[in-house]
């Protein structure tokens, strides 16, 4: 939209308040009483927006016109409420390159989950293609890089509390890396062309259905890499 005034709206950056279309952060919409024709709202099953009734609130103050809400894993409770307010309640199953989601394998192993990782692990970097090693605790992370090193050395750990993580992300964005073991905290909202989704421990308490949905998405999001592998790792299935 080259002709139309684009502003940013968060925590830090508040000085230019008002455009034709507004990039904002959920906490930022009690500035916007009645203000938007159209307001748009991503991840609404995550942090912090779901359960929290305040930005809800808000979210419904700030209209004055219509609406839209977008989900790649939404719960249970969004259908209803949609449904009762005689809304419209769309799923679209294919992304914008009309390629189908990837659909995850599952490993399920007695033996020891490492040996299985280290195969896999083996074909993804043989053939050069960037990968993610998901973990469910920042323990396990760091115990399992250590591990991993001793086979292959060119690769990082990121969590909540890695101080250099966004240069970390960025080495691994531009290849530098052979794989990045990561918490959760990469679920969403990163896209790395070709990559490949180890899940170690899939089988954890820590992950729900939403969690592995959203992390099997990191893969096939580029129009010339719309496929890949999604390899789930546990010694057993769980229901949900």
């Amino acid at each position: 939209f080259p002709s139309k005034k684009v502003v940013a709206v968060y925590g830090g950056n508040t000085s230019s308040l008002k455009g034709d279309i507004i990039l904002l952060t959920t906490h930022q919409l009690y500035r916007y009483k009645n203000y938007f024709d159209l307001l748009i709202i991503d991840e609404t099953d995550a942090f912090p927006f779901s359960g929290n009734e305040l930005l809800n609130d808000l979210f419904f103050r700030s209209l004055r016109g219509t609406y839209l809400m977008m989900s790649a894993t939404p719960l249970p409770y969004m259908e209803q409420s949609i449904k009762e307010s005689n809304g419209v309640y769309l799923k679209l199953m294919r992304r914008y390159h009309n390629h189908p989601l990837i659909v995850p394998k599952c490993e399920i192993t007695s033996f020891i989950p490492f040996f299985i990782l280290l195969k896999y692990m083996n074909k993804f970097i043989k053939n050069h293609k960037p990968l993610f090693i998901f973990v469910p605790t920042i323990e396990e992370g760091e115990i399992l890089l250590k591990k991993v090193k001793i086979f292959y050395k060119n690769g990082e750990f990121v969590s909540s509390k890695t101080k250099e993580r966004s240069t970390i992300i960025k080495k691994n964005k531009k290849g530098e890396l052979s794989y990045l073991i990561t918490t959760s905290i990469l679920e969403r909202g990163v896209t790395v062309k070709d990559l490949q989704v180890i899940v170690y421990h899939a089988d954890h308490e820590l992950y729900d259905e939403g969690t592995l949905i959203q992390i099997s998405g990191r893969v096939g999001r580029k129009i010339d890499a719309y496929d890949g592998e999604v390899i789930f790792i546990a010694s057993r299935k769980t229901k949900k």
